[in-house]
Order: C-alpha cells, then structure tokens, then sequence
C-alpha cells in the first residue's frame, strides 16, 4: 500500500467522524423524544440520511479498505463519545440533554411538554402505557435522556419505566 493509499483511507476516516459528530449533534437539536420511539416517518428519516451522508464519508471509493476505513473511524469517535460521556458530567448534558419533567401531581407541565415537543395525546398514550386511566393519578411523568417515559404513581408507591415503541398499524381482520 502507498502513500496516498493510506492517506485517502485516513481522509475517509476522518469524513466519517466529521459526519457523525454531525448526526449526533442534529439529533440532540431536534429532541430526544425521536430516540425511544420509530414511526415510519422516522425510520424513513434515518434512512434517508445515512444515503445521503454515504457519499460525504466515502466519496467514489467503493472499496472494502474505504468502508472499513468509514467504519473504523464510526467505531472510534463511538467509543470516545462515549468515554467523553462517562467522565465529563458537563459533556454528557450538552450532547443527550437532561431528564425533563411533564407531570408534577396530576398537573401537566405545558411548557416542558411544549420544550420536549410532546404532544397532550402523547402524554395521554404515555400515561396509558404504564396501565394508568387519567393524567390526574400520575404523581410524576418525566421524559428520560433517551427518550423513555418514566411514571411514579399511587403516591410516589409506584414506579414504571417502559420502553416506548413505534405505532404499528393494526389491521382489521374481515
């Protein structure tokens, strides 16, 4: 291997860490709600963007070195990210935000709802989720970093925290 072979490979690395530190930082601007829950418009979404972002990372090299070369530089800024997450508190609130609160005592927090962009329906399908009737029997709803809802109820007695999944469609059967 010469030179410019090694070099365009360490260029492709370097366009994919570039690239994901991108994604990363898009997704925590655009909410975390997105993360625990895929409709098909997110799953679309996702699609879309790994397509479009293909040629920025590897260019016209087609090669297995240059896709080992996007992967290894993917796998590497992953485990830093994540290290970096670990060790620096401050780090990890600028990149997955905090825990935000939309139910305090059967009362929903509209402006938190509105800051998260949750939905009252959302809310509603939340609280139903973890087997509650009514908004005004949760004692605490929050919306986790990674896009969960978490509810304490019956008194601060009861706690759940489900994962949320994508809608699916049901279908009518004849």
């Amino acid at each position: 291997m010469d030179i410019n072979s090694i070099t365009g490979l360490l260029i492709i690395s370097l366009k994919s860490t570039v690239i994901y530190i991108f994604i990363v930082f898009a997704i925590r601007l655009f909410g975390k709600k997105e993360l625990a829950q895929l409709s098909v418009i997110d799953l679309v979404f996702i699609l879309l963007i790994s397509n479009a972002v293909q040629n920025a990372m590897v260019g016209t090299d087609s090669s297995v070195a240059g896709g080992i070369a996007a992967a290894s530089g993917l796998f590497i800024v992953n485990y830093v990210f994540k290290y970096l997450l670990k060790k620096f508190p401050k780090f990890s609130d600028a990149v997955q935000g905090h825990a935000v609160l939309l139910i305090y005592k059967g009362k929903v927090l509209h402006q938190n709802c509105d800051h998260a962009l949750f939905t009252m329906d959302e809310l509603k399908a939340a609280v139903r989720e973890h087997g509650i009737e009514k908004i005004e029997d949760v004692d605490l709803a929050v919306l986790e970093v990674d896009g969960n809802v978490s509810i304490v109820s019956n008194d601060y007695q009861q706690k759940t925290s489900r994962k949320r999944r994508g809608h699916r469609m049901i279908q009518k059967s004849t």
